[in-house]
């Protein structure tokens, strides 16, 4: 008779008066003494983060949380008015709209700029050496008709507030590495190229810090998705003590007037 497979894990195990995790007495060894962020880095990379790190990790977290009525927060709101006995729905509904025009840039920027690094060659030294790499950039990006991810911002039209503080603590804690360099770069010298101004937002800021910090590029999105399912918590909390979504749905539903058939072409 063949033995059982086995399959091996360095994440969570349970034992009849044990659990552990990351090699750790999960009784003993991480609850009250690892902070959830602390936990999340080091789930995903097997390595416990240094304070730094921590501190970088979790103001990413805290800058992706919440960022209003944003269509994710909409929808898990909907989706909760629709299915009150369903929180995991309407929690899902949200986190299933992070793509490319929210949550998702972190994700989209933090890959560009690896991209961007692994193509070339020796890096930078000081700032004009990265002022000329950007330029090459963006100007790859204008030539071929494509966006920067990271860069512009629907609402924060003079400057998204995150991306300052967040280079501020990277700074602080010795953790500007190349993604954050170039970004920062993109940000001085794109206006040469688009004749315009405009700002490095959050999320993209988010993207370059976590690929800085050595985090799978894999996994950026998910990193942004763990941030905003604390922030759709908080709206639901909102939502059972000062419902809104009635209000949308009916603004919708009393408004809208029947027009004729625009048939598809291709």
């Amino acid at each position: 008779m063949s033995e059982p497979p086995v399959y091996e894990t360095a994440l969570g195990a349970s034992s009849l008066d044990k659990i552990t995790l990351l090699g750790q007495d999960l009784a003993h060894d991480v609850m009250g003494k690892v902070g959830f962020g602390e936990l999340a880095f080091w789930l995903a990379t097997q390595r416990r983060p240094t304070p730094g790190e921590t501190r970088v990790f979790e103001a990413v977290l805290a800058a992706l949380a919440d960022h209003g009525f944003t269509p994710t927060a909409i929808v898990t709101r909907l989706t909760y008015l629709s299915a009150p006995d369903s929180i995991q729905g309407a929690l899902a509904a949200g986190l299933l709209g992070g793509g490319s025009r929210f949550l998702g840039v972190t994700e989209d920027c933090g890959r560009f700029l690896h991209e961007v690094l692994a193509s070339a060659g020796d890096l930078p030294t000081d700032d004009a050496g990265w002022d000329t790499l950007a330029l090459e950039t963006v100007r790859t990006k204008r030539e071929a008709r494509e966006f920067v991810p990271g860069l512009g911002h629907h609402v924060h039209k003079q400057g998204d507030p995150r991306t300052p503080r967040l280079l501020e603590i990277a700074a602080e804690e010795g953790l500007v590495g190349p993604h954050l360099a170039l970004f920062t770069a993109i940000g001085r010298v794109h206006p040469q190229v688009l004749g315009k101004t405009l700002p490095l937002n959050g999320a993209g800021v988010c993207g370059a810090a976590l690929a800085d910090l050595g985090l799978p590029l894999e996994l950026l999105r998910g990193f942004a998705l763990l941030a905003r399912t604390a922030g759709l918590i908080g709206q639901l909390a909102e939502e059972l003590r000062h419902p809104v979504g009635n209000d949308i749905f009916l603004a919708v539903d009393l408004n809208n007037r029947p027009v004729e058939p625009d048939p598809y072409t291709p």
